[in-house]
């Protein structure tokens, strides 16, 4: 007999993958184009936000002649970036969940555009730091924002495979600034430059896009429902902005204990994607020798790698459970860790980059859902928008970390000392991995909840996860379970 914590991976049976009589094709083929679009308007969003991001890791080398600063000089724009993004979600996330999910993702999106187009035009290096400081504001509001618009549209069956795609917008975003850093930069007089300026026209794009859908569903039935009220003449309405300030103490009341949880669990996940991601093109160019179009180009095959694993989890987490995806996803990573260091010929590197990127952002693709379900419904754009980028500051040294291990580690490439940066990544990852299975084993799940049929957050009663009654008046076994699943978390 499996042991029970191995066994409470597994969904539990009450709880239905699909709805009897909707496979997962079946489901696919009723989602609307305005649906089709939304879901696309926040994976774009989300692909600017890792293409903007990757624009430094990728132009690390040109950056440290430009400045004439050393790496780990360089990687502080890095840790900075990823230390304001928590400030970031906070504030984009309250004014989504209080607003609704249009137009603070518009305004997101340009603000992205005009900071990228800054990181471009600085001349030194204190004004890079500073700039990229106040990206982080704006990047950290993208991934809970974008999240919440592509998720709460979609049938409740079909949101594993597409938080696997949403999440892979990531590596797709990563992917297109390694073909942009390999073709144009080379290429072009202003050389690094033009990559941050390829990727604030790609951020106004999203915001274009944005701008000519409708709103989510949930806010317009709930913002017809108080013009309805106030029509009806029972009696005078709540203002929205107290009903959401209560409601919102009300859920950090309930439900601390999970907030604290997530934020633990994504900062497992930060280190596993930044460690294994922010300083891979350094280190094939100063462990391995590699050229940096050889770096570039292993970098894009990794990214391959990375959006075949996080489709494919997502497509899995729906059968298997979000975390025994992720932890099977996991324990791959551990397998490849040699393949990945070791080798010093492109072909056997590059097949290690595709296997770890599989492993690490197929763990990924399943996070978008399963932060979804585990969220008090009426506050998805801040409880895992907050959790994740407090994750990103909490991991924000990590660059830093194996940057100062290359200053201290050393080794021998081609008769000359160089950074060991492969034992460094080795180690860390390989930590990170064990305390990432740990987590993800001792921690709740929710599969399958319906949270597009709760109140959102300017409601009263949001803060207690109730319905809203004009969708569906019953509570299904899905919202039946999050009492118990905060139970889990909140008792040892």
């Amino acid at each position: 007999m499996a042991p029970r914590f191995l066994t409470s991976l597994l969904p539990p049976k009450r709880q239905p993958t699909a709805p009897a009589g909707r496979p997962l094709l079946t489901a696919i083929g009723t989602i609307t184009f305005v649906q089709w679009a939304l879901f696309f308007s926040g994976w774009l969003a989300w692909t600017c936000d890792a293409m903007d991001f990757f624009s430094v890791s990728l132009s690390v080398t040109r950056l440290t002649a430009q400045f004439n600063k050393p790496v780990h000089s360089i990687t502080t724009a890095i840790t900075l970036t990823l230390l304001f993004r928590s400030v970031g979600a906070v504030i984009f996330g309250i004014i989504s969940d209080r607003y609704g999910r249009k137009w603070p993702l518009v305004v997101n999106m340009l603000i992205c555009c005009v900071l990228e187009l800054g990181s471009g035009f600085v001349s030194d290096y204190k004004s890079f730091l500073a700039v990229r400081s106040l990206f982080g504001l704006a990047m950290g509001g993208v991934w809970g924002l974008s999240s919440a618009t592509a998720l709460e549209n979609l049938p409740v069956e079909t949101r594993g495979i597409a938080s696997g795609i949403l999440q892979q917008g990531y590596a797709v975003g990563y992917l297109i600034a390694a073909v942009i850093n390999l073709t144009l930069v080379p290429h072009n007089p202003h050389t690094w430059r033009a990559l941050f300026w390829f990727s604030a026209g790609l951020s106004f794009l999203a915001a274009v896009v944005r701008a000519v859908l409708p709103e989510s569903e949930l806010f317009i039935r709930a913002k017809q429902a108080r013009r309805d009220a106030e029509a009806g003449g029972v009696g005078p309405v709540p203002n929205k902005t107290k009903i959401f300030i209560k409601e919102t103490k009300q859920m950090l009341k309930q439900h601390w204990a999970l907030c604290i949880y997530a934020i633990l669990l994504m900062t497992g996940f930060n280190f596993l994607s930044h460690g294994s991601q922010d300083l891979y093109p350094t280190f094939l160019q100063d462990s391995k020798g590699f050229s940096s179009d050889l770096a570039t180009k292993a970098t894009i095959i990794g990214n391959c790698g990375a959006i075949a694993g996080g489709t494919v989890a997502g497509w899995a987490s729906q059968y298997l459970g979000r975390r025994l995806t992720i932890v099977i996803f996991v324990l791959s990573i551990g397998a490849f860790i040699p393949l990945w260091i070791i080798p010093d010929t492109f072909p056997k590197l590059a097949a290690g980059a595709f296997c770890i990127q599989f492993g690490v952002q197929g763990a990924w693709g399943v996070i978008p859902i399963a932060l979804a379900e585990l969220s008090p419904p009426a506050f998805r754009a801040t409880f895992p928008g907050v959790a994740y980028q407090i994750g990103n500051m909490v991991s924000s040294a990590s660059a830093q970390i194996e940057a100062t291990g290359g200053d201290n580690l050393r080794t021998t490439l081609n008769g000359k000392d160089a950074p060991d940066y492969a034992k460094v990544q080795g180690i860390l990852i390989g930590v990170v991995a064990a305390y990432v299975v740990v987590i993800t084993i001792l921690g709740p799940e929710n599969h399958s909840s319906e949270f597009e049929k709760a109140k959102v957050a300017f409601q009263p009663g949001a803060g207690n996860d109730e319905l809203d009654e004009s969708v569906d008046g019953r509570i299904t076994e899905n919202e039946k379970n999050m009492d118990d699943n905060d139970d889990r978390i909140e008792k040892p």
